[in-house]
C-alpha cells in the first residue's frame, strides 16, 4: 500500500492540547520503510520516546482513521501497555457526526476520570481536521470551554489549525453561531497534493455511513426549491463550489465561514424606536426562501441559499443594458424565491430586494434607494426590454426575476389590510422594515438595523427536534420532544410526541408558541435549513413573543413617532389593484399548517434564560 497522500512533508505531531491531548499525524509501520526515506519516518517508538521525555504516560491512543493499513496495533501500540481504541471516521470532505463525536466525548471523560494523568493521543492521517474537531469538542461539552477558545487552543499547539473550512463552520454550528465562524486559514506548504484519495488509497465516493444526502462539510444535499423548479441544479463538484461560496462571501465583504447574507431581527418594544431615528422604507414579508443571486457571465448564473448549498441556473440571461449583446459578471443581488399560483399553475419568482456588486462596482456601499433602482433599471427592465424585443425568451428560464419594491413607512396599514394581502399569490407573514438612510449601506450577517414584524400570533423559532424516552426504574417511561437552538448545549423546550411528530426526530421544525395553552405547537418541517435559529435569534423571538409589538402598536408609533423627512421625487405608492391573485390573510393562520403536537414547556423568558 502506498504513503498517504501528503504524509510525507505534514509535520509529526503538535504540543500537548489542554495539558493532556497530544495531536500527531499516523505512524507508519515498518512495511513503509521502503518507501519514507529515514528522515521522514515516523514510528510509534519515536513517538512514546518524546513523551517519556516529557516525564509524561500515554495511556490511551484514538485512531481516527478509516483503515488499518498504517501500523499493527497489537505489535506497535498495545505491547507498550497503550490503550488503543479505533473510532473511524470517515474525513475526506465529513465532519465527524454527532454519534461519532458522541463516542469521542464520553469516551475521553471516562478514561481521564480513572486515569486523571494520563496523556491521550489522538490521531487521524495528518493529525489536523479530524483530531482538531474532536479535541475541540471535547473542551467544549466537558469543560465548557467556548468554541472559540477550543479552536485557538487547538491552533496554537498544532499549526495552522483545522485548515479545511467546513469544520470550522460545522463547529460554530454546533456550538456557536455559523456566522461567528474563522475563515479557513492558508493551505500549509506541505498540502500540495489532491485529496480525493481516501484513508486506504481509493478515489472517495458518495458517503457510505449512512450520511447520504450531505454534501462534504456536513451541509444537508438537496435538490433546489424541494425539486418544484426544474432546471437548476445543485453543485458539488469541487472547485467549483468552493469557489462560488468564496467569491459570494468575498463581494459582501464577509470573513467568516457560511451564508453572508444581511439577516434582520425581530422587531420588539426595544428597537421599535428605530423607526423614529431615521429613515426607513417596508415592504411585505413573504413566506419564501432566501436566496442570494451570483450573475457571472453566461451560463454563469449562480444561487445560494442559508445552508450556503450552491444551485446553478444556466438557462437565465442578463443582458447588459447599453450592450445588450453581452451579458453582465460580477454581479451580486439579495432576495427570496416565491411560488406564486397563477390560475392554477406554480410560478417559481425570484424577488430581488437588494444589490451587493454590479459589474464590480460596490453598489452596496450606496444608499437603499440608489440600490432598488440598480435592480428596476438595469436588471429587471433591461430584461423586459430585450424579451419585448425578441432577443430573450423567458419562457426557456426555470424562474423569473423581480425587484421587491418597498415603501415609505407610513404605507405599512395598507401592506396589512385586505386591498393589498388579498392580492399577493404568495404566503405573506409580515412586515420587513429596511433602513433608507444616506450612510445605511448592505451589511451582511446579522443587522440590528433591518426590522422583521410579525403579528405575535406568526412570531416562530426554528429548533432542532431530538426525542427521547426517559423513565428510570419504578418509572414510567415517557416519550418526550426536546427543542434545542444553536450555541446551546441543553434543550430549551419540551413538546409532547405525537405520532405524527416522530418521523420529524433531528429535524429542523418551526415552532409558535400558543400564548392560551402555553404550549408549543409544530408548524412544518424547514426543508430549506439545516441548523436551527441560534440562542440570540430565539432570546429575540421569544422577546418578541412575550411583549409583542402589536399592529395597534407599530400604526400608532408610525403615525406619532416616525422619523420624518421630505419624500424624495418619484418615491413610490403601494400598487394599484394590480399585483398577484389572492392567497392568504395575514392575521388568520399559515395556510394549510396545522399543529401536529403541542409542548409542555414554556420556553423561559429572557432574564431567567440559562447563560452560555
Amino acid at each position: 500500500m502506498a504513503v498517504p497522500p501528503r504524509w510525507l512533508n505534514c509535520p509529526r505531531k503538535g504540543q500537548l492540547v489542554a495539558g493532556n491531548f497530544l495531536p500527531f499525524k499516523t505512524p507508519l509501520g515498518p512495511r513503509y520503510d521502503d518507501q519514507v526515506p529515514e528522515e521522514n519516518r515516523f514510528q510509534w517508538p519515536m513517538l512514546f520516546a518524546y513523551v517519556n521525555g516529557m516525564g509524561a504516560k500515554m495511556g490511551l491512543v484514538i485512531d481516527l482513521t478509516n483503515t488499518n493499513r498504517f501500523y499493527n496495533k497489537e505489535q506497535e501500540v498495545e505491547r507498550n501497555g497503550v490503550k488503543h481504541v479505533k473510532l473511524q471516521c470517515r474525513g475526506h470532505g465529513e465532519t465527524p457526526n454527532e454519534e461519532q463525536t458522541s463516542a469521542f466525548v464520553n469516551l475521553c471523560a471516562n478514561w481521564t476520570a480513572r486515569n486523571p494523568t494520563d496523556l491521550i493521543g489522538v490521531h487521524c492521517t495528518h493529525g489536523f481536521n479530524r483530531t482538531g474537531f474532536l479535541i475541540v469538542a471535547y473542551l467544549v461539552e466537558k469543560h465548557s470551554w467556548s468554541v472559540e477558545a477550543a479552536v485557538q487552543a487547538f491552533t496554537v499547539a498544532r499549526p495552522p489549525g483545522m485548515y479545511k473550512g467546513h469544520y470550522l463552520e460545522e463547529l460554530f454550528r454546533r456550538y456557536g453561531d455559523a456566522d461567528d465562524a474563522p475563515p479557513a486559514p492558508p493551505l500549509p506548504d506541505w498540502c500540495t497534493e489532491s485529496d480525493d484519495l481516501d484513508d486506504d488509497g481509493n478515489p472517495t465516493q458518495q458517503p457510505s455511513n449512512g450520511m447520504k444526502g450531505q454534501r462534504a462539510g456536513g451541509t444537508t444535499y438537496k435538490p433546489f426549491m424541494d425539486g418544484l423548479v426544474p432546471g437548476v441544479d445543485t453543485v458539488t463538484d469541487q472547485p467549483r463550489l468552493r469557489n462560488v461560496q468564496q467569491k459570494v462571501q468575498h463581494m459582501c465583504g464577509w470573513h467568516k465561514q457560511g451564508f453572508p447574507g444581511a439577516q434582520p431581527v425581530s422587531m420588539d418594544r426595544k428597537n421599535l424606536s428605530f423607526l423614529a431615528q431615521k429613515p426607513y422604507k417596508v415592504s411585505w414579508k413573504a413566506d419564501g426562501v432566501r436566496l442570494m443571486l451570483l450573475v457571472d457571465g453566461p451560463q454563469q448564473v449562480y444561487l445560494v441559499d442559508r445552508d450556503n448549498t450552491v444551485f446553478h441556473a444556466p438557462q437565465l440571461t442578463f443582458p447588459r443594458r447599453k450592450e445588450p449583446d453581452k451579458q453582465i459578471c460580477n454581479t451580486l443581488l439579495d432576495g427570496e424565491m416565491i411560488i406564486d399560483k397563477v390560475a392554477g399553475k406554480d410560478r417559481p419568482r425570484y424577488l430581488a430586494y437588494d444589490i451587493i456588486k454590479f459589474e464590480g462596482q460596490p453598489v452596496g456601499e450606496c444608499d437603499f434607494s440608489r440600490r432598488l433602482l440598480c435592480i428596476r433599471k438595469e436588471i429587471e427592465e433591461t430584461r423586459d426590454s430585450q424579451a419585448q424585443a425578441g432577443a430573450l425568451d423567458k419562457s426557456r428560464e426555470p424562474f423569473s426575476v423581480r425587484h421587491k419594491p418597498f415603501w415609505d413607512i407610513t404605507m405599512s396599514p395598507k401592506l396589512l389590510d385586505g386591498s393589498f394581502s388579498s392580492q399577493v399569490s404568495h404566503e405573506v407573514d409580515g412586515l420587513i422594515f429596511q433602513p433608507a438612510g444616506p450612510k445605511d449601506k448592505y451589511v451582511g450577517g446579522r443587522c440590528d438595523d433591518i426590522l422583521k414584524w410579525k403579528p405575535p400570533t406568526l412570531n416562530t423559532v426554528d429548533f432542532k427536534l431530538q426525542i427521547r424516552r426517559e423513565g428510570g426504574e419504578g418509572m414510567l417511561v415517557q416519550t418526550k420532544g426536546f427543542l434545542y437552538v444553536g450555541g446551546f448545549e441543553q434543550p430549551i423546550a419540551q413538546m409532547k410526541v405525537t405520532k405524527d411528530l416522530k418521523k420529524y426526530d433531528g429535524k429542523i421544525v418551526e415552532c409558535k408558541f400558543d400564548g392560551a395553552t402555553k404550549q408549543w405547537l409544530f408548524l412544518r418541517e424547514r426543508t430549506d435549513k439545516s441548523f436551527p435559529n441560534s440562542y440570540t435569534t430565539a432570546v429575540a423571538v421569544f422577546e418578541s413573543i412575550q411583549n409583542p409589538v402589536t399592529k395597534e402598536i407599530l400604526f400608532e408609533f408610525i403615525t406619532r413617532s416616525r422619523y420624518q423627512q421630505h419624500p424624495p421625487p418619484g418615491s413610490m405608492h403601494p400598487p394599484p389593484g394590480s399585483s398577484h391573485p389572492p392567497q392568504s390573510s395575514l392575521d388568520s393562520p399559515r395556510g394549510q399548517k396545522r399543529p401536529l403536537s403541542q409542548g409542555d414547556h414554556l420556553m423561559p423568558p429572557p432574564e431567567k434564560m440559562p447563560k452560555r
